[in-house]
């Protein structure tokens, strides 16, 4: 086996055996010299400065020069003991002072034990010079002049020519003294060209002179030459330890910020070297976790969904425990840090490390902060999936949600019902109060969603005022209908807003999957189309989605776009409806009302075209016309004649209306008096100083003010206080059905007609039909009455010549009302004593219907109907005619949402169902209209 095969095995025998306390010592001693070793090189922050004088300058005398002293003395000190042992006893003179001198010069180069203090405190040329001078050229020129002058002289006691001695004593002397002084030419020259100076003054005085001379140019130019090579080096020392200093500077400011570290490991994954920053977070210092497993710096556990939160695709991303045990590199991988107080997440990177024999040392690497990033990543993905305003998921995630379950792997699971939401009135509040106001209200709507759904379903804001909510599963319609009505109340109960109070209401749009589509494209379409079908009705209600909504859509469509050419083309008109007074039985004013003859068409409800203005835009200006087009038409009347003309919210809120109002009265030269406005309680919404402000600036004018549709709108009466109305209009509603057995709307209508007796108000009666009705109102005490019992809206035209006629108007109709009945053609079953008899229904109300097919029934007779499947009512005829029999059901049938009879237009569908969202138990028929 070869050396890095056995040096593995032993590597992979240790790492199974257990820790050896004295490696953690050694680890953390390792540790420890790397962390001084840094400490040392941060050192450099405080300049270019350094510890040594050779750092600066390198020092012409080696500080090793010293050592020469025992060569030199050797040299000289073995001839002269020569000499004295040869000749002593003879009386022959030895000569002693050539070794004396020699000697002399070796002891001299002792002096070089001071050089490196001296070398610090001595940086001028002159004394650098000095010090080669009287530590090399000094001692060496002694050292020469000492073995040439005993060559010289001490040769006849010798026998021989002692020069062969002497050379080679001053050579090897030479030899040594070029290797002490390697690389300092300077320092080198000196002491060879002082030696051989002054041998050769020994043998020749004067060319030892000239040597000498010339020995000191040669110096001087060494001198040069050495400090020019001296600045060269200083030069490229002080770049290469400004490049450290400003690596390790920078390395070190980096871990200072926390945003990224440095780690290294032994070959068993612990701890040798950690920034200190990363210490401090986890609240220990970089000794204590020295020896410690890399682990321990990390949740682990958690390393997987930091995986997917930040890098989305890293599922499957190997943990740090697998690339520590494969000793495999690994890049940005995503761990959670060991901190319990804080969430900090970071990214590591780390390679295996080798030494030159390819054993395993080790790992070493680096890690970032990513927690900044995660919350920033947080961040984006919540403004990509939820509102910023209300908290809500958003269209796009709400969207992503409905396709989820309408794409389950199991048809069950792909069972979902959508409401659409729409708030009512919710632009006059922006109108009115403002943005912020507004969006304060959309706040507490959403949170009255959430509270209201809960768990059972997603609500999510689309944008505007328009909201989804999406309940996943099968629910029966029956439940689906009360949860809508629920929703519809919640969101209808009064919000405070800025010390005050707003009320607005919701329309609820149904579509329900697969039924109604299989894709959230085609969902979220015919629950719009639901809901435009809720709007349409009335507002305030919920509508489910039908097939022939599409086609009352693209009606809708263009009937907006016939209106808005209807604007263009002058094809509105008013039609005005008498107010009678009931004391006097005549014409006090009419009411203008808004007529639109299509060309097409014929004329068209306003109940249908009013809410397509108000949706696009238009009511503003269609009630400007109207109102310098009632003023137009007045003129034409007796003065003591008035018109009443509807303001909608939107114009009320125009600061520009008192202008408009002075503007059309003065065009058509009539009396403010003469121009009553009426106001629907809606434009109490905002009760702030506008609204004052405007009923000021209106009275100012002299028109009259009347209060229309009280007590269907705004619950609150504070207002009446300070809003300075005219009259008060109850609204037909209060009217219709008042004169039935057990009603409580006479009740309502004497209440109204007090409250306007005591603030100093007419009082008007919208919509008497009967005579019935009309002997009520009178008999309570209403000022006013408007209905088809006097007459129907007439034309401008029609109106003038009926005024040419006479202010005294005649009441005419029926004596009592009878409940609306709804044209059909169904089949049924009528059982009696036994017996089973087909007839059909050809209209039908809630309290009776018109039978055809059976002859000769007596007056009285009792039967039970089969109206639908599993739908059975009582009733009894009170008259028949040939094959036609009247009957009366013994209870009322109910209603459905659009006041058309609910078993005739939907399939009774009876299921006890709980409901999740607002904890209540539903045993109702399905409503749906037809």
């Amino acid at each position: 086996m070869d050396e890095p095969d056995r040096n593995t095995t032993q590597r992979r025998a240790g790492d199974t055996g257990a820790r050896d306390p004295g490696d953690v010592a050694r680890t953390k001693a390792f540790a420890r010299t790397r962390r001084e070793r840094g400490e040392s090189l941060a050192a450099g922050k405080a300049g270019f400065g350094f510890q040594s004088g050779s750092s600066l300058h390198r020092s012409l005398v080696a500080p090793e020069w010293w050592q020469m002293a025992l060569p030199m003395v050797l040299g000289a000190g073995i001839p002269a003991v020569a000499d004295h042992m040869v000749y002593r006893g003879s009386g022959v003179a030895t000569d002693m002072i050539s070794p004396l001198v020699a000697m002399l010069g070796a002891l001299l180069t002792l002096t070089a034990l001071s050089i490196k203090r001296l070398d610090h405190t001595l940086q001028a040329m002159t004394q650098r010079l000095g010090l080669v001078a009287a530590m090399i050229a000094i001692p060496m020129f002694a050292y020469g002049w000492g073995i040439a002058h005993w060559a010289q002289t001490g040769g006849n006691q010798w026998g021989h020519a002692p020069w062969l001695q002497a050379m080679a004593a001053l050579i090897s002397v030479s030899l040594l003294a070029m290797i002490v002084q390697s690389g300092r030419l300077a320092g080198l020259l000196c002491g060879q060209v002082a030696m051989w100076s002054a041998v050769t003054c020994v043998v020749s005085p004067l060319t030892g002179i000239i040597v000498t001379i010339v020995a000191i140019a040669i110096g001087g130019m060494a001198f040069a030459r050495q400090h020019d090579i001296e600045q060269t080096e200083q030069a490229r020392s002080q770049d290469a330890a400004r490049a450290q200093t400003r690596a390790q500077e920078i390395l070190a400011d980096f871990e200072e910020t926390g945003q990224g570290w440095f780690w290294e490991t032994d070959r068993r994954a612990t701890i040798l070297y950690v920034s200190a920053p990363v210490a401090e977070l986890l609240g220990r210092t970089p000794d204590d976790l020295v020896g410690r497993p890399l682990s321990d710096l990390f949740q682990l556990d958690e390393q997987i969904a930091g995986q997917v939160a930040g890098a989305p695709g890293n599922r499957t991303e190997r943990t740090l425990t697998f690339h520590l045990s494969a000793r495999s590199s690994f890049s940005d991988l995503v761990v959670r840090a060991a901190i319990r107080d804080e969430e900090r997440w970071w990214a590591i990177t780390g390679r295996p490390i080798y030494d030159t024999f390819d054993n395993f040392q080790g790992f070493r690497g680096s890690g970032a902060d990513l927690t900044e990033r995660r919350r920033t990543q947080e961040h984006v993905s919540r403004l990509a999936h939820f509102d910023s305003l209300t908290g809500l998921s958003n269209r796009f995630f709400m969207s992503q949600s409905l396709e989820k379950i309408l794409v389950a792997p199991q048809e069950q699971q792909r069972a979902v019902a959508v409401f659409l939401i729409d708030l009512d009135r919710f632009k006059q509040v922006n109108d009115t109060l403002g943005h912020p106001a507004g969006d304060q209200l959309l706040k507490q709507v959403a949170q009255r969603l959430e509270r209201g759904v809960g768990a059972a379903g997603r609500v999510g804001r689309l944008g505007g005022d328009e909201f989804q909510i999406i309940f996943p599963g099968r629910i029966e319609r029956a439940m689906l209908a009360q949860i809508a009505a629920h929703v519809i109340e919640s969101l209808s109960q009064p919000y405070g807003l800025d010390g005050g109070r707003v009320m607005i209401g919701a329309s609820v749009g149904i579509a329900i999957a697969p039924e109604d589509g299989v894709t959230s494209e085609a969902l979220v379409r015919n629950a719009d189309l639901a809901l435009y079908a809720a709007k349409d009705g009335g507002r305030g209600r919920y509508h489910f989605y039908a097939a022939d909504l599409h086609s009352d859509a693209e009606e809708r469509r263009q009937l907006e776009s016939d209106l808005r050419d209807a604007l263009a083309l002058g094809q509105l008109e008013l039609y005005y409806q008498p107010v009678v007074q009931t004391t006097t039985e005549k014409i006090t004013g009419f009411e203008a009302l808004l007529r639109w003859k299509h060309p097409e068409h014929g004329f068209i409800s306003p109940a249908k075209f009013i809410p397509i203005a108000e949706d696009a835009g238009l009511i503003t200006q269609i009630g400007e016309w109207a109102l310098r087009q009632a003023c137009l038409d007045t003129a034409k009347w007796p003065e003591n004649v008035r018109v009443a003309v509807n303001v909608s919210p939107l114009q009320f809120a125009n600061p520009a209306l008192p202008g408009i109002v002075t503007s059309a009265l003065a065009a058509a030269q009539i009396d403010a008096s003469r121009l009553e406005l009426e106001i629907t309680e809606s434009v109490f919404i905002n009760e702030d100083e506008s609204n004052d402000a405007m009923f000021r600036a209106l009275k100012r004018i002299g028109v009259r003010l009347a209060l229309d549709d009280f007590g269907t709108g705004y619950s609150s009466l504070g207002y009446l206080k300070k809003a300075p109305f005219d009259k008060i209009k109850i609204d037909q509603s209060f009217v219709r059905g008042a004169t039935e057995p057990g009603s409580r709307n006479g009740a309502i209508i004497a209440a109204i007609v007090s409250l306007a007796e005591a603030l100093n108000m007419e009082t008007t009666a919208e919509g008497v039909e009967t005579l019935d009705e009309l002997d009520l109102v009178r008999l309570l005490g209403c000022s006013h009455v408007q209905g088809f019992i006097y007459e129907r809206p007439l034309s401008a035209q029609a109106a003038h010549e009926r005024l040419g006629s006479g202010l005294v108007a005649i009441a005419r109709g029926p004596r009592a009302a009878r409940a609306l009945r709804q044209s059909i053609l169904r089949r049924v079953v009528l059982e009696h004593g036994g017996h089973n008899y087909e007839a059909n229904v050809r209209n039908i109300s809630a309290t009776g219907a018109l039978v055809e097919g059976l002859r000769n029934v007596p007056a009285g007779t009792v039967f039970r109907i089969h109206l639908s499947d599993g739908h059975v009512v009582t009733a009894s005829a009170r008259w028949a005619e040939e094959d036609r029999l009247g009957i009366e059901f013994s209870h009322p049938l109910e209603l459905d949402e659009t006041g058309r009879i609910a078993i005739i237009t939907a399939r009774t569908n009876r299921r006890v169902a709980p409901s999740a969202a607002y904890g209540a138990t539903v045993d109702m028929p399905n409503r749906r209209a037809g």
